[in-house]
């Protein structure tokens, strides 16, 4: 990865040894195993070229007590990986989702590669999520199990969605917290662009994993983070949003957010004009903060500072990225 930002140049250029346009090239070590365009869903070796430095990776996490569900290779050819790790109570998973950051970049380092977790590095590539997948307990019962609900979720379940999806156009202001941020949040790359929810649809903001069948397990997925996210915030803000929820029963049936069995990608222009979107930048995201933060501040979890200055400090941020030129507009504008 090579990239700079000065007043004489403005670019990047980023290079992966398994990626599709290397397939061309007529040099010593390419043997045709890269990895096709959006093709890279559990290929296995010889095309998945990080297999033995991500097991040895996910062998580190235990030896710093994460447990790992499973790791393979995601669908961006040019080396795009998952790492999936088990459940944990949430201060601990904000932990452990540094530590896992902090392993991840220094083993690849000493590898003589290198690892990003920004949501859009590759264009035209699938972008980096951190999906968020969640259960509630009290007193060490699941709350969010019920047999004869939907997808097998409880009331409880279904308000908490509910708080999740009223405010997640604030909750991407802590969840999706970069300008790149927005630019994975669009269509056809597998990531969510709608507010609703459903079963095993990866094109709904929140996602029921149908594989989730017991009460010990039933749960839901978060899709829109990215882990440019302060775990801190993201992960406190996300229960502060589910919380508030089931305090005032919101139904996301009866609002309109679902369920959405059915690809949201594939509606009609006329259709998605029916379903709320999320936010399409950084700066909408932080209007939805300033206007809507009331659950945040509930019981003094997030001080009213603490939100003025992450806005201020995010608006500042904005306005400088905003003001650099794009290399992509050289090339719509340069000759008109």
């Amino acid at each position: 990865m090579r990239y700079e930002v000065s007043p004489k140049q403005c670019g990047y250029r980023a290079d992966t040894r398994q990626a599709d346009w290397n397939c061309r090239l007529d040099v010593q070590g390419n043997n045709g195993y890269e990895v096709p365009y959006q093709g890279g869903y559990h290929v296995a070796a010889p095309q998945d070229v990080g297999y033995d430095l991500r097991s040895r990776m996910c062998m580190m996490m235990e030896d710093w007590g994460i447990q790992v569900k499973y790791h393979h290779h995601e669908v961006g050819g040019p080396g795009q990986m998952e790492i999936e790790v088990e459940l944990a109570d949430m201060p601990a998973m904000a932990d452990n989702t540094m530590i896992i950051k902090y392993i991840i970049k220094n083993m690849a380092a000493k590898e003589g590669k290198t690892a990003t977790f920004m949501p859009k590095p590759i264009y035209k590539e699938a972008g980096n999520g951190l999906h968020v997948h969640m259960l509630l307990l009290k007193d060490g019962k699941p709350l969010f199990y019920d047999e004869e609900g939907y997808s097998g979720l409880s009331r409880t379940a279904h308000y908490f969605i509910g708080g999740l999806l009223k405010h997640i156009a604030s909750l991407c202001a802590f969840t999706n917290p970069s300008t790149n941020s927005f630019k994975r949040l669009v269509p056809g790359f597998e990531a969510p662009v709608t507010v609703g929810y459903a079963t095993s649809n990866r094109s709904a903001v929140i996602r029921i994993p149908a594989y989730a069948k017991t009460p010990e397990t039933k749960r839901f997925e978060l899709r829109n983070p990215d882990a440019t996210a302060n775990p801190y915030f993201a992960y406190a803000a996300i229960l502060m949003a589910g919380l508030d929820g089931i305090e005032h029963q919101i139904d996301p049936a009866a609002n309109g957010w679902g369920p959405y069995d059915f690809n949201l990608y594939t509606l009609s222009d006329e259709e998605k004009k029916k379903i709320k979107g999320l936010p399409k930048s950084l700066g909408e995201a932080l209007d939805a903060l300033e206007a809507d933060h009331a659950y945040l501040t509930k019981g003094g979890v997030f001080p009213q500072r603490l939100i003025d200055i992450w806005v201020a400090r995010k608006r500042k941020e904005l306005t400088e990225m905003e003001q650099i030129p794009n290399p992509a507009e050289f090339k719509r504008y340069y000759d008109l």
